[in-house]
Protein backbone atom coordinates (compact mmCIF):
# COMPACT_ATOMS: atom_id res chain seq x y z
CA UNK A 1 0.00 0.00 0.00
CA UNK A 2 1.21 3.50 -1.26
CA UNK A 3 -0.74 6.04 1.51
CA UNK A 4 -1.40 9.12 0.57
CA UNK A 5 0.79 11.08 3.10
CA UNK A 6 3.56 10.28 5.85
CA UNK A 7 3.70 12.67 8.50
CA UNK A 8 7.76 13.62 8.42
CA UNK A 9 9.64 12.45 11.11
CA UNK A 10 13.32 13.70 10.50
CA UNK A 11 15.19 12.04 13.69
CA UNK A 12 15.81 14.67 16.77
CA UNK A 13 12.44 15.01 17.60
CA UNK A 14 12.26 12.18 20.40
CA UNK A 15 15.48 13.79 21.71
CA UNK A 16 13.58 17.09 21.83
CA UNK A 17 10.99 16.16 23.19
CA UNK A 18 12.61 13.90 25.82
CA UNK A 19 14.83 17.31 26.94
CA UNK A 20 11.21 18.81 27.57
CA UNK A 21 10.51 16.47 29.40
CA UNK A 22 13.90 16.37 31.57
CA UNK A 23 13.59 20.42 32.12
CA UNK A 24 10.55 20.01 33.32
CA UNK A 25 8.53 22.61 31.74
CA UNK A 26 5.93 22.48 29.40
CA UNK A 27 4.15 25.20 28.73
CA UNK A 28 4.86 27.33 25.70
CA UNK A 29 7.56 29.91 25.13
CA UNK A 30 10.27 28.45 26.68
CA UNK A 31 13.60 27.06 24.80
CA UNK A 32 12.17 25.48 22.17
CA UNK A 33 9.34 28.05 21.22
CA UNK A 34 11.99 30.65 21.18
CA UNK A 35 14.36 29.14 19.17
CA UNK A 36 10.87 28.49 16.66
CA UNK A 37 10.73 32.30 16.51
CA UNK A 38 13.92 33.05 15.85
CA UNK A 39 14.18 30.36 12.46
CA UNK A 40 11.30 32.41 11.46
CA UNK A 41 12.64 35.56 12.01
CA UNK A 42 15.75 34.70 9.99
CA UNK A 43 13.73 33.49 7.16
CA UNK A 44 11.40 36.08 7.27
CA UNK A 45 14.13 39.15 7.93
CA UNK A 46 12.38 42.21 8.94
CA UNK A 47 8.79 40.75 10.00
CA UNK A 48 8.05 39.46 13.32
CA UNK A 49 6.70 35.89 14.20
CA UNK A 50 4.71 34.32 16.76
CA UNK A 51 3.99 30.14 17.26
CA UNK A 52 0.45 29.06 17.49
CA UNK A 53 -1.81 26.03 18.01
CA UNK A 54 -2.36 25.88 14.07
CA UNK A 55 -2.83 28.16 10.78
CA UNK A 56 -6.77 28.54 12.21
CA UNK A 57 -5.60 30.17 15.12
CA UNK A 58 -2.97 32.44 13.19
CA UNK A 59 -6.25 33.46 10.55
CA UNK A 60 -8.58 33.82 14.01
CA UNK A 61 -5.70 36.33 15.22
CA UNK A 62 -5.39 38.38 12.10
CA UNK A 63 -9.17 39.06 11.68
CA UNK A 64 -9.29 40.04 15.81
CA UNK A 65 -5.64 42.32 14.93
CA UNK A 66 -7.61 43.90 12.18
CA UNK A 67 -11.09 44.57 14.29
CA UNK A 68 -13.19 42.74 11.71
CA UNK A 69 -16.98 42.93 12.78
CA UNK A 70 -20.47 41.71 12.06
CA UNK A 71 -21.60 43.16 8.86
CA UNK A 72 -17.81 43.34 7.33
CA UNK A 73 -17.07 41.65 4.28
CA UNK A 74 -13.80 39.80 3.60
CA UNK A 75 -12.43 38.79 -0.32
CA UNK A 76 -11.74 34.74 -0.50
CA UNK A 77 -11.11 31.92 -2.69
CA UNK A 78 -13.79 29.83 -3.06
CA UNK A 79 -11.26 27.02 -3.76
CA UNK A 80 -9.47 26.31 -0.46
CA UNK A 81 -9.79 25.14 2.96
CA UNK A 82 -12.99 25.90 5.36
CA UNK A 83 -10.18 27.95 8.14
CA UNK A 84 -9.92 30.34 5.29
CA UNK A 85 -13.42 31.87 5.50
CA UNK A 86 -14.42 30.66 9.36
CA UNK A 87 -11.76 33.42 10.52
CA UNK A 88 -14.16 35.64 9.02
CA UNK A 89 -17.69 33.98 10.05
CA UNK A 90 -16.21 34.10 13.93
CA UNK A 91 -16.20 37.20 13.77
CA UNK A 92 -20.07 37.95 12.27
CA UNK A 93 -18.26 38.92 8.64
CA UNK A 94 -19.17 37.53 5.47
CA UNK A 95 -16.66 35.66 3.20
CA UNK A 96 -17.26 36.66 -0.26
CA UNK A 97 -16.27 33.81 -2.69
CA UNK A 98 -13.97 34.98 -6.31
CA UNK A 99 -13.66 32.48 -8.89
CA UNK A 100 -10.02 30.86 -9.28
CA UNK A 101 -7.37 30.76 -12.03
CA UNK A 102 -7.56 27.23 -13.95
CA UNK A 103 -3.97 27.44 -14.22
CA UNK A 104 -2.41 27.83 -10.47
CA UNK A 105 -5.75 27.27 -9.04
CA UNK A 106 -5.13 30.61 -7.26
CA UNK A 107 -8.21 33.19 -6.53
CA UNK A 108 -8.06 35.08 -10.19
CA UNK A 109 -6.75 38.33 -9.10
CA UNK A 110 -8.17 40.10 -12.03
CA UNK A 111 -12.22 39.65 -10.16
CA UNK A 112 -10.90 41.42 -6.85
CA UNK A 113 -11.69 44.69 -7.29
CA UNK A 114 -14.90 43.92 -9.06
CA UNK A 115 -16.09 42.23 -5.79
CA UNK A 116 -14.98 44.97 -3.51
CA UNK A 117 -18.30 47.05 -1.57
CA UNK A 118 -18.09 49.03 0.85
CA UNK A 119 -18.21 46.62 3.50
CA UNK A 120 -15.07 44.92 2.02
CA UNK A 121 -12.57 44.92 5.17
CA UNK A 122 -9.69 42.61 3.41
CA UNK A 123 -8.26 40.51 1.06
CA UNK A 124 -7.70 37.22 2.01
CA UNK A 125 -5.63 35.21 -1.05
CA UNK A 126 -4.86 31.37 -0.58
CA UNK A 127 -1.18 29.91 -2.14
CA UNK A 128 -2.57 26.40 -3.69
CA UNK A 129 0.13 23.89 -3.08
CA UNK A 130 3.04 26.52 -2.45
CA UNK A 131 2.65 28.45 -5.64
CA UNK A 132 2.08 32.14 -5.28
CA UNK A 133 -0.49 34.28 -6.04
CA UNK A 134 -0.12 36.81 -8.30
CA UNK A 135 0.92 39.52 -5.45
CA UNK A 136 1.60 42.30 -7.16
CA UNK A 137 -1.73 42.74 -8.46
CA UNK A 138 -3.20 41.79 -5.08
CA UNK A 139 -0.90 44.53 -3.68
CA UNK A 140 -2.02 47.14 -5.81
CA UNK A 141 -5.73 46.68 -5.76
CA UNK A 142 -5.29 46.29 -1.98
CA UNK A 143 -3.50 49.78 -1.73
CA UNK A 144 -6.11 51.68 -3.96
CA UNK A 145 -8.81 50.68 -1.67
CA UNK A 146 -7.10 50.76 1.21
CA UNK A 147 -7.59 47.12 2.90
CA UNK A 148 -5.01 45.11 4.62
CA UNK A 149 -4.19 41.77 3.02
CA UNK A 150 -4.11 38.30 4.88
CA UNK A 151 -2.06 35.69 3.80
CA UNK A 152 -3.23 31.88 4.19
CA UNK A 153 0.24 30.60 3.87
CA UNK A 154 -1.07 27.39 5.30
CA UNK A 155 0.61 25.00 2.71
CA UNK A 156 3.57 27.90 1.65
CA UNK A 157 6.48 27.71 3.58
CA UNK A 158 9.85 27.83 2.09
CA UNK A 159 8.09 29.46 -1.17
CA UNK A 160 8.96 33.11 -2.93
CA UNK A 161 6.95 35.19 -5.42
CA UNK A 162 9.27 36.92 -8.01
CA UNK A 163 11.88 36.26 -4.82
CA UNK A 164 10.09 37.66 -1.89
CA UNK A 165 8.95 34.76 0.44
CA UNK A 166 4.94 34.56 0.79
CA UNK A 167 3.63 35.06 3.84
CA UNK A 168 5.57 38.42 4.04
CA UNK A 169 3.37 40.40 0.97
CA UNK A 170 0.18 41.23 3.28
CA UNK A 171 -0.05 42.73 6.85
CA UNK A 172 0.04 38.80 8.06
CA UNK A 173 1.33 35.58 6.53
CA UNK A 174 -0.46 32.16 8.21
CA UNK A 175 1.49 29.20 8.38
CA UNK A 176 0.48 25.93 8.93
CA UNK A 177 2.47 22.45 10.45
CA UNK A 178 -0.28 20.17 10.76
CA UNK A 179 0.65 16.65 9.82
CA UNK A 180 -0.26 16.37 6.25
CA UNK A 181 2.17 19.69 5.74
CA UNK A 182 5.83 19.59 4.96
CA UNK A 183 7.01 20.36 8.18
CA UNK A 184 4.56 19.23 10.72
CA UNK A 185 3.95 19.08 14.65
CA UNK A 186 1.19 16.92 14.35
CA UNK A 187 -0.80 20.16 14.81
CA UNK A 188 0.60 23.83 14.53
CA UNK A 189 0.88 26.85 13.04
CA UNK A 190 2.85 29.99 12.94
CA UNK A 191 2.09 34.06 12.49
CA UNK A 192 4.04 36.04 10.54
CA UNK A 193 3.58 39.84 11.43
CA UNK A 194 4.72 42.45 8.71
CA UNK A 195 3.60 46.00 10.38
CA UNK A 196 5.61 45.89 13.68
CA UNK A 197 2.47 48.36 15.16
CA UNK A 198 0.53 44.93 15.50
CA UNK A 199 2.66 42.83 17.26
CA UNK A 200 2.37 44.11 21.01
CA UNK A 201 -1.39 43.45 20.38
CA UNK A 202 -0.83 40.25 18.79
CA UNK A 203 0.98 39.10 21.76
CA UNK A 204 -1.82 40.39 24.15
CA UNK A 205 -4.03 38.38 22.30
CA UNK A 206 -1.98 35.42 22.33
CA UNK A 207 -1.26 35.60 26.40
CA UNK A 208 -5.30 35.07 26.71
CA UNK A 209 -5.76 38.96 26.68
CA UNK A 210 -2.95 39.73 29.25
CA UNK A 211 0.82 41.14 29.25
CA UNK A 212 2.18 38.32 30.56
CA UNK A 213 5.24 38.25 27.87
CA UNK A 214 6.43 41.52 28.82
CA UNK A 215 6.07 40.34 32.31
CA UNK A 216 8.29 37.31 31.59
CA UNK A 217 10.63 39.94 29.78
CA UNK A 218 11.00 41.73 33.35
CA UNK A 219 9.47 44.87 31.18
CA UNK A 220 6.66 45.53 33.81
CA UNK A 221 6.71 44.23 37.58
CA UNK A 222 3.30 42.10 37.33
CA UNK A 223 0.81 41.30 34.54
CA UNK A 224 -2.77 41.75 34.19
CA UNK A 225 -5.62 41.17 31.62
CA UNK A 226 -5.29 43.94 29.30
CA UNK A 227 -7.23 43.27 26.02
CA UNK A 228 -9.48 40.53 24.60
CA UNK A 229 -7.30 37.36 23.50
CA UNK A 230 -7.43 33.79 24.32
CA UNK A 231 -5.16 30.79 24.66
CA UNK A 232 -3.20 30.64 21.11
CA UNK A 233 0.15 29.51 22.46
CA UNK A 234 0.99 26.20 21.98
CA UNK A 235 2.89 23.43 24.20
CA UNK A 236 6.70 23.61 24.12
CA UNK A 237 6.38 19.96 23.34
CA UNK A 238 5.04 20.88 19.98
CA UNK A 239 7.66 23.23 19.66
CA UNK A 240 10.23 20.73 20.09
CA UNK A 241 8.99 18.41 17.40
CA UNK A 242 8.35 20.91 15.22
CA UNK A 243 12.35 22.42 15.79
CA UNK A 244 13.53 19.23 15.00
CA UNK A 245 11.73 19.31 11.28
CA UNK A 246 12.62 23.61 10.83
CA UNK A 247 16.32 22.33 11.03
CA UNK A 248 16.47 19.83 8.27
CA UNK A 249 14.09 22.00 6.45
CA UNK A 250 15.68 22.59 3.25
CA UNK A 251 16.47 18.80 2.61
CA UNK A 252 12.81 17.71 3.18
CA UNK A 253 12.24 20.36 0.59
CA UNK A 254 14.40 18.97 -1.73
CA UNK A 255 13.20 15.91 -1.34
CA UNK A 256 9.83 16.62 -1.99
CA UNK A 257 10.82 18.24 -5.10
CA UNK A 258 12.56 16.34 -6.68
CA UNK A 259 9.58 13.56 -6.07
CA UNK A 260 7.73 16.30 -8.00
CA UNK A 261 9.91 16.51 -10.73
CA UNK A 262 9.78 13.02 -11.39
CA UNK A 263 5.78 12.88 -11.53
CA UNK A 264 6.02 15.54 -13.74
CA UNK A 265 8.48 13.99 -16.10
CA UNK A 266 6.79 10.43 -16.13
CA UNK A 267 3.70 11.66 -16.41
CA UNK A 268 4.42 14.31 -19.05
CA UNK A 269 3.59 11.71 -21.99
CA UNK A 270 0.04 11.58 -20.59
CA UNK A 271 -0.16 14.98 -20.84
CA UNK A 272 1.08 15.15 -24.37
CA UNK A 273 -1.58 12.90 -25.87
CA UNK A 274 -4.42 14.79 -23.85
CA UNK A 275 -5.18 12.19 -21.17
CA UNK A 276 -4.40 14.98 -18.21
CA UNK A 277 -2.96 18.41 -17.26
CA UNK A 278 -0.10 19.12 -15.24
CA UNK A 279 0.44 21.86 -12.43
CA UNK A 280 1.36 24.83 -13.87
CA UNK A 281 4.25 26.58 -12.18
CA UNK A 282 4.82 30.31 -12.93
CA UNK A 283 8.56 31.33 -13.39
CA UNK A 284 8.57 33.89 -11.42
CA UNK A 285 7.34 31.46 -8.00
CA UNK A 286 9.36 28.77 -5.86
CA UNK A 287 6.96 25.79 -5.02
CA UNK A 288 7.85 23.60 -2.18
CA UNK A 289 7.39 20.30 -3.50
CA UNK A 290 3.58 20.29 -1.17
CA UNK A 291 1.27 18.78 -3.93
CA UNK A 292 1.41 17.33 -6.65
CA UNK A 293 -2.05 16.63 -8.78
CA UNK A 294 -3.22 15.61 -12.35
CA UNK A 295 -6.34 16.99 -13.37
CA UNK A 296 -8.09 14.89 -15.57
CA UNK A 297 -11.47 15.41 -18.07
CA UNK A 298 -14.44 15.28 -15.61
CA UNK A 299 -15.98 14.54 -12.20
CA UNK A 300 -16.73 10.86 -13.22
CA UNK A 301 -13.07 10.50 -14.53
CA UNK A 302 -11.79 11.38 -11.29
CA UNK A 303 -13.74 9.17 -9.10
CA UNK A 304 -12.66 6.05 -11.82
CA UNK A 305 -9.04 6.95 -10.96
CA UNK A 306 -9.55 7.07 -7.35
CA UNK A 307 -11.17 3.99 -7.08
CA UNK A 308 -8.53 2.18 -10.12
CA UNK A 309 -5.32 3.45 -7.94
CA UNK A 310 -6.83 2.18 -4.92
CA UNK A 311 -7.65 -1.14 -5.80
CA UNK A 312 -3.82 -1.25 -6.98
CA UNK A 313 -2.69 -0.17 -3.23
CA UNK A 314 -2.48 3.03 -4.14
CA UNK A 315 -3.82 6.06 -2.26
CA UNK A 316 -5.31 9.29 -4.35
CA UNK A 317 -7.73 11.52 -2.76
CA UNK A 318 -9.93 14.61 -4.21
CA UNK A 319 -8.97 18.19 -2.66
CA UNK A 320 -11.70 20.69 -2.10
CA UNK A 321 -15.45 21.08 -1.93
CA UNK A 322 -15.67 24.43 -3.15
CA UNK A 323 -17.41 26.45 -0.29
CA UNK A 324 -20.09 28.47 -1.60
CA UNK A 325 -21.46 25.79 -2.58
CA UNK A 326 -21.16 23.55 1.04
CA UNK A 327 -23.91 24.14 3.37
CA UNK A 328 -22.36 26.31 5.76
CA UNK A 329 -21.05 28.28 2.21
CA UNK A 330 -24.37 28.71 1.61
CA UNK A 331 -25.27 29.92 5.26
CA UNK A 332 -22.83 32.55 6.19
CA UNK A 333 -21.16 33.27 2.58
CA UNK A 334 -21.59 34.11 -1.14
CA UNK A 335 -19.94 34.00 -4.41
CA UNK A 336 -19.35 37.15 -6.05
CA UNK A 337 -19.45 36.94 -10.43
CA UNK A 338 -19.53 33.27 -11.97
CA UNK A 339 -18.18 30.04 -11.16
CA UNK A 340 -16.39 29.56 -14.36
CA UNK A 341 -13.20 27.31 -12.89
CA UNK A 342 -13.87 26.71 -9.31
CA UNK A 343 -16.30 23.62 -9.32
CA UNK A 344 -14.76 22.39 -12.52
CA UNK A 345 -11.22 22.37 -11.53
CA UNK A 346 -12.27 20.74 -8.04
CA UNK A 347 -14.21 18.28 -9.86
CA UNK A 348 -11.12 17.04 -12.13
CA UNK A 349 -8.18 17.21 -9.34
CA UNK A 350 -6.64 14.37 -8.74
CA UNK A 351 -4.19 14.24 -5.33
CA UNK A 352 -1.12 11.65 -5.73
CA UNK A 353 0.88 10.16 -2.97
CA UNK A 354 3.44 12.97 -1.83
CA UNK A 355 5.84 12.60 1.19
CA UNK A 356 9.46 13.16 2.18
CA UNK A 357 11.17 10.04 1.47
CA UNK A 358 8.29 8.55 -1.13
CA UNK A 359 10.95 6.43 -3.14
CA UNK A 360 11.56 6.05 -6.61
CA UNK A 361 9.82 3.03 -6.84
CA UNK A 362 6.77 4.14 -5.34
CA UNK A 363 7.04 7.17 -7.65
CA UNK A 364 7.58 4.50 -10.66
CA UNK A 365 4.70 2.40 -9.15
CA UNK A 366 1.84 5.57 -8.81
CA UNK A 367 3.09 6.39 -12.90
CA UNK A 368 2.85 3.28 -13.78
CA UNK A 369 -0.62 2.57 -12.86
CA UNK A 370 -1.90 6.04 -13.77
CA UNK A 371 -0.73 5.39 -17.45
CA UNK A 372 -2.66 1.89 -16.95
CA UNK A 373 -5.69 3.60 -16.22
CA UNK A 374 -5.72 5.57 -19.43
CA UNK A 375 -4.36 2.33 -21.42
Amino acid sequence: MIPFNKPCVTGKEEQYLKKVIENGIFAGDNEFTKKCHAWFDNVFPGSRSLMTPSATHALDMSCILIDLRPGDEVIVPSFTFPATATCATMRGATPVFVDIRPDTLNINENLIEEAITGRTRAILPVHYAGVGCEMEAIMDIARRHNLPIIEDSAQAILCSYKGKPLGTFGLFGCFSFHETKNLQCGEGGAMIINDPAYFERAEILREKGTNRSKFWRGEIDKYSWVDTGSSYIPSELTSAFLYAQLEQAETIMKDRLKSWDLYYKGLTPLEDKGHIELPRIPEHCKHNGHIFYIKVRDLKERDAIIKFLREKGIYSVFHYVPLHSSQAGRKYGRMHGEDCYTTKESDRLVRLPMYYQLTNEEIHKVIDNVQSFFA
